[in-house]
């Protein structure tokens, strides 16, 4: 339940209490930059003033948790979504709730406005983005192409047609929504990280996407240049290759490998496409693959237990 200011040089300026101790989930600027708002779990949506830092409304009407938060881009109007599965848009000067969304049928998880004001995304734990003309109070089309929740979503900066989607199960997706919308994506990237998307964000010039997850990556995607293959490598090549074994020696370290419910190691099978076994009597991590994908194995591994080590150390001088 803590607001910071921070300054240019990542030093703290200003401490704000808020939303009764609740964790806050989102913070989103008015077109202006004077207010912003807030939004956590005590159910309500919060308006402040930056300049003299104090609350100025308490926007309430959630039933629930309020996940997500965004101001309109040019006007006097704010969005937030809910675990309660509601999506309500809120006038700040008054403090009245202007309208409700009803579409989905699980916690909101995202709210997004498209830089025309016209548009608005919402995502969901049901596995859906829609898409709403605020102009109309309707909705246009249903995105289906995630398996699991949508955690993220991200229009393009100025293709106002094109967006991005992250998944809870790490997947990345690529839309483009046409003249009439389409519900199928134009690109899948499967595995694009090993654990949740948590946030997307496009560089203003949008030829770049960076992606943060709950696998600790930060990762950046671009589309190649032209006549480059980066990326772009067959997976039927892999299969030429003769398969290999190799071994990597876990130490003290086998549950961490493994993951809750065998996560981890599941993910990288998945993403590297080999096959794995924990021995965890000889304490040992057994991979077959192609020697490409071995080394790519060893290279996740070895940064993962690395990390865990270092973790360790870290632990042990502060006691």
């Amino acid at each position: 339940g803590n607001i910071k200011y921070w300054s240019p040089s990542i030093a703290p300026v200003q401490s704000i209490d808020s939303h009764n101790g609740n964790p806050i989930h989102g913070l989103s600027f008015s077109p202006s930059d004077t207010k912003f708002v807030s939004c956590g779990d005590d159910a309500t949506v919060r308006v402040w003033d930056w300049a003299t830092h104090s609350e100025e409304r308490v926007l309430e009407g959630h039933g629930w948790d309020v996940k997500t938060v965004q101001w309109h881009p040019r006007s006097s109007v704010i969005c937030s979504g809910s675990k309660d599965n509601l999506v309500k848009l809120w006038d700040p000067r008054a403090g009245n709730c202007l309208s409700t969304l009803y579409g989905h049928k699980n916690t909101v998880t995202k709210v997004a406005w498209n830089n025309n004001g016209n548009w608005l995304l919402t995502a969901s734990r049901d596995q859906l983005i829609k898409l709403y003309d605020i102009r109309a109070m309707k909705e246009l089309v249903s995105l289906k192409g995630h398996h699991k929740e949508v955690t993220s979503v991200a229009w393009h900066p100025f293709q106002e047609s094109v967006l991005a989607s992250g998944g809870m199960d790490g997947t990345l997706l690529f839309w483009n929504l046409g003249a009439k919308g389409s519900d199928e994506p134009v690109t899948r990237i499967p595995y694009a990280h090993d654990m949740a998307i948590w946030d997307l964000q496009w560089h203003p010039a949008g030829h770049m996407l960076a992606s943060g997850s709950n696998d600790r990556q930060t990762k950046f995607w671009a589309r190649n240049r032209l006549g480059s293959t980066a990326g772009l490598q067959d997976s039927a090549d892999d299969k030429e290759e003769e398969l290999q074994k190799a071994e990597i020696e876990l130490g003290n370290h086998v549950g961490i490998v493994i993951g809750r419910k065998g996560a981890t190691i599941i993910s990288m099978q998945r993403a590297t496409g080999t096959k794995m076994y924990v021995d965890q009597v000889r304490r040992v991590l057994l991979i077959q693959g192609t020697s490409r994908q071995i080394d790519i194995v060893k290279k996740r591994v070895g940064a993962l237990l690395d990390r865990v080590s270092n973790e360790e150390r870290r632990d042990g001088m502060m006691m």
